[in-house]
């Protein structure tokens, strides 16, 4: 029998290799129609499955060989969390950087909540400093 925290850290698994491997078409279907993101920098929660998909694709064109590693995850009631490890080559723009086609390497702490079968609001906490460092020029 496989219980609800199983099921949804599966979920959570499975989004993160659809990421990876660049398939957003699939993630974003992973994510409730009014998807609910907490994200650093802003000061109110972005709504929609577009919103997430537009922030993703940023980061995979900025970063194509984007590895995703999670390094831990669990998950209580409605929610999981995750330490997760990125890896990649800085090969597009990525916010005011043009590409150094240096490695980067951060972590981020994300909490995710559930509801039914799918991803319904994201709290990220990506160390945005440690990746900035990385591709600053200078470093």
């Amino acid at each position: 029998m496989t219980t609800t925290t199983e099921k949804n850290m599966t979920l959570m698994r499975t989004a993160y290799q659809s990421v990876e491997s660049g398939d957003l078409d699939a993630a974003a279907q992973m994510l409730t129609e009014n998807f609910i993101a907490n994200v650093p920098g802003s000061p109110d929660p972005l709504h929609g499955r577009e919103i997430w998909r537009l922030g993703t694709q940023a980061m995979k064109d900025a970063f194509p060989d984007l590895k995703i590693n999670v390094q831990d995850m669990f998950s209580v009631g409605d929610k999981v969390t995750v330490l997760v490890h990125f890896q990649g080559t800085h090969q597009g723009a990525f916010q005011q950087f043009e590409a150094t086609g240096r490695q980067v390497s951060y972590r981020s702490i994300e909490v995710y909540r559930i509801e039914g079968d799918k991803i319904a609001e994201e709290w990220v906490a990506p160390d945005m400093l440690s990746l900035m460092q990385q591709i600053s020029t200078g470093h």
